[in-house]
């Protein structure tokens, strides 16, 4: 019997032993839990940069796969690719890693331009768990950062025409035909800027003016489409400024300064903005009224203008086509700032400044 209550004794030991020691290991987990979790929100949450805000999942867009899409810097030297959601923009940079690995040769196209239909799905995926900033404190750089050519539109509106004509001392008479005559030209892709920097001012002792025009970005190669078919070749628009300076030589050297081509402030996909022939415009500077138009006032509008250029020479992904400018164009000077809308686009303010 002794030894039957020292078992049972020694039992109990044990077994009180083993539930203290489980006990603790249950209070070290939980401890070691908190810990971790603790860790990890502080490391989800943290801010990368002092505008940053985590945002609750959302319904974005009102019509599927349409967006308004923007390259922007804040608080360092690289771009990102953001997603404009009101006056936030949501940094969906992630999607660029789907990009497909180019060697050199290089392709001369834009390579986001050419990749944007299958990245759409990846960016409005990530879109409502991205990080987001207030437009406000972020750098918009162009919306296609490597254009492989600006392809222009002179005199496309009947009243610009009209101006130019009367202005001789202005505008150089063998510049001023119409667009069928004169036909396009092209500008170079060094002189693009986006909104946030500023145009500078390289011969200070030439006139130099704004111009204010739809940019039409192109999504896929295009070469002798016709005009029916023309605007599903386009990815989608923007707002364009040709800044120009006046003399007689060609509008292509004229044109193509560094700085001179100022596009933003983001890219509207074409099945967010719809028609773009109907779209009131305008620009001002310092406050004062410049020009103000519709696009459907164009002589050649843009399907016309796909037309038109496919004709000649194929059209890349990442193109652009500045459609024209109507009457209002004036001069620009250091310390002025311009602003420039587009109906259904948006708008921007870009600073004028000595070289």
């Amino acid at each position: 019997m002794k030894r039957l209550l020292d078992l049972h004794t020694q039992f109990m030991g044990s077994l009180h032993s083993a539930v203290a020691m489980l006990a603790l290991q249950q209070q070290a987990a939980l401890h070691t839990f908190a810990i971790c979790h603790q860790y990890r929100f502080a490391i989800e949450c943290r801010p990368c940069a002092r505008h940053q805000t985590s945002q609750p999942a959302a319904t974005l867009h009102s019509r599927e796969g349409s967006m308004k899409l923007c390259f922007f810097l804040i608080d360092d030297h690289t771009p990102r690719l953001g997603l404009v959601d009101g006056e936030k923009v949501r940094d969906v940079s992630a999607a660029l890693k789907h990009l497909p690995a180019a060697a050199y040769p290089y392709p001369r196209v834009d390579a986001f331009i050419a990749a944007l239909p299958s990245l759409r799905p990846m960016i409005e995926a990530q879109a409502n768990r991205a990080a987001s900033f207030a437009l406000n404190d972020v750098q918009l750089l162009s919306p296609v950062l490597n254009p492989g050519k600006v392809v222009a539109a002179p005199v496309n509106y009947a009243k610009h025409l009209e101006e130019a004509i009367a202005d001789k001392a202005t505008f150089s008479r063998e510049h001023i035909r119409k667009i069928q005559e004169t036909g396009l030209f092209l500008k170079a892709n060094s002189s693009v800027i986006g909104p946030a920097a500023p145009v500078r001012i390289s011969l200070p002792e030439r006139r130099t003016d704004h111009e204010v025009e739809l940019a039409a970005i192109i999504g896929k190669p295009a070469f002798k489409v016709s005009k029916k078919d023309a605007l599903d070749y386009v990815a989608g628009y923007c707002i364009g400024l040709d800044i120009t300076i006046r003399g007689p030589e060609e509008r292509s050297l004229r044109k193509s300064l560094d700085t001179y081509t100022v596009l933003g402030p983001w890219l509207v996909t074409a099945d967010e903005l719809g028609d773009p022939h109907a779209l009131d415009f305008g620009i001002d500077v310092n406050g004062e009224k410049r020009q103000r138009a519709n696009t459907r006032d164009l002589i050649m509008n843009v399907a016309e203008l796909i037309e038109f250029a496919s004709l000649y020479y194929t059209l890349e992904p990442g193109d652009i086509l500045l459609t024209g400018t109507p009457e209002g164009v004036g001069p620009i000077k250091p310390g002025d700032e311009m602003h420039a809308w587009i109906e259904r686009i948006g708008e921007i303010r870009v600073k004028v400044q000595a070289n």
